[in-house]
């Protein structure tokens, strides 16, 4: 049975998230996440182009790379076999990679109707099925709170974590802002089930910027994991800016240096 390496010994390893990537070429792109000053990386890619996980794998070591995470793809809530069968290959995959998390958001919100409880009930219920077939590799299944999904306020947040009995979760700190849930605070509250954080920024009304750029509050949220004895992942997610992937790389790096990390 595969087991997942979770040596992070150091209070948070620092990674880069490849959510603008279509196909670049993987050695270029992480010898440049390794040459900005990143510690991993978090992968969203198909499985098809990504290869074998040995041969990433590789990649990743010969780049001196961890890799953080890997996503999920096409969430539902109506537990299509397509769907459960292609995210439970994800968790292998995962696994395989000794990567550290597993993480997915809700589905895509219905445009004839609002959400209601028995769709929160439904995620929950998918939630704690990917964390049970998880858990034959220790590896932790993490929800990501994303606005314009299945729960999309504060409220139906604390509601779909009442009900999640299994998964862990990954807050979004600009997601949590938009909310009106400091991040400081959501830090806080849910310090016993938090196994991956996302740091990004936005402008009011979003888009997303790179950070120090828009309205979070960075250093109180960076302090306030300090303060709790968080120790896994902090992977930033770029902006949708102009800027190039390697752009981003460098000026959110550098932000991250000029607050203290």
């Amino acid at each position: 049975m595969l087991m997942i390496r979770k040596d992070i010994s150091m209070e948070f390893k620092l990674g880069y998230s490849s959510l603008h990537w279509k196909e670049p070429n993987l050695e270029d792109a992480l010898k440049e996440i390794k040459d900005t000053g990143w510690d991993g990386w978090e992968i969203r890619q198909s499985l098809d182009w990504l290869g074998p996980a040995k041969g990433l794998r590789d990649l990743s070591d010969n780049a001196g790379l961890d890799i953080a995470c890997v996503t999920a793809r096409g969430i539902s809530l109506d537990k299509k076999p397509s769907m459960l069968e292609e995210n439970k290959r994800r968790i292998d995959y995962t696994a395989e990679l000794e990567a550290d998390v597993f993480m997915f958001m809700g589905a895509g919100k219905p445009k004839d109707r609002e959400i209601n409880r028995e769709d929160i009930a439904a995620l929950a219920e998918l939630a704690d099925e990917f964390a049970d077939y998880a858990s034959q590799y220790d590896l932790d299944v993490c929800y990501h709170i994303h606005v314009g999904t299945t729960v999309d306020n504060k409220e139906d947040w604390v509601l779909l974590m009442d009900m999640m009995k299994q998964c862990k979760l990954c807050i979004d700190i600009s997601h949590s802002d938009i909310w009106g849930y400091a991040p400081e605070d959501s830090i806080k509250d849910y310090k016993d089930r938090l196994v991956y954080m996302h740091i990004q920024d936005y402008v009011d009304p979003p888009p997303m910027t790179e950070l120090g750029e828009g309205k979070v509050d960075i250093p109180r949220a960076m302090k306030t994991l300090k303060e709790i004895g968080y120790d896994r992942w902090v992977v930033t997610c770029p902006g949708s800016t102009d800027k190039t992937d390697l752009e981003k790389m460098k000026v959110n790096r550098a932000y991250l240096v000029s607050i203290g990390y």
